[in-house]
């Protein structure tokens, strides 16, 4: 049961958005920006970082519902992202985004667990300072998210296969603006 007054029939974000008109204008309109804007990182990948964030921060809602996002974007099934979330280093990503998974799971930690070495890491393996950025601000965005859902105790429906039969109408709706009851 969630902890104030929220829409128990919204999930998770989705009621904290109609509970809270006036902050859900922003965090829609980053969320647009960081994970659907053009940008040198796919959508999958950047639906990646916030799902392995949320999997760190262990916040069911977030890491289900942009799993899914990021399954249909990557043209991959659920075990597929399961399987990055425990153990991206064996799972067939480029080295790329490797790096950002561990600059992201930093970050998770704590701003100050990036080191210079994962930085140059990365560089290394191809990453801008742009999707350097965007991995920090991602990861740190979804922390903040997760403890929003999770420190209010929201609800979310149990049942994986709801955000996975969601994707498609999530993927082409994006964040701005959407309409909280579909």
């Amino acid at each position: 049961m969630p902890h104030i007054k929220l829409n128990e029939n919204l999930p998770g974000m989705r009621a904290l958005l109609e509970f809270s008109p006036e902050t859900a204008h922003p965090i829609n309109e980053l969320a647009e920006i960081l994970l659907r804007e053009d940008n040198t990182l796919s959508r999958g990948d950047r639906e990646l970082i916030g799902t392995y964030v949320s999997y760190l921060n262990n916040c069911f809602f977030c890491q289900n519902v942009h799993g899914s996002l990021a399954q249909f974007y990557m043209k991959c099934d659920m075990k597929f992202i399961d399987d990055i979330k425990a153990d991206f280093e064996k799972m067939p990503l480029s080295n790329k985004m490797k790096a950002l998974l561990t600059i992201a799971a930093s970050v998770q930690r704590g701003g100050k667990n990036v080191t210079p070495h994962q930085i140059e890491n990365a560089k290394i393996e191809g990453a801008t300072d742009k999707e350097i950025h965007d991995t920090v601000l991602i990861a740190a965005f979804f922390c903040m998210c997760n403890r929003y859902v999770d420190g209010l105790n929201t609800t979310a429906n149990p049942d994986r296969q709801f955000y996975i039969d969601r994707s498609e109408t999530r993927a082409n709706q994006g964040y701005r603006d959407f309409d909280l009851h579909k």
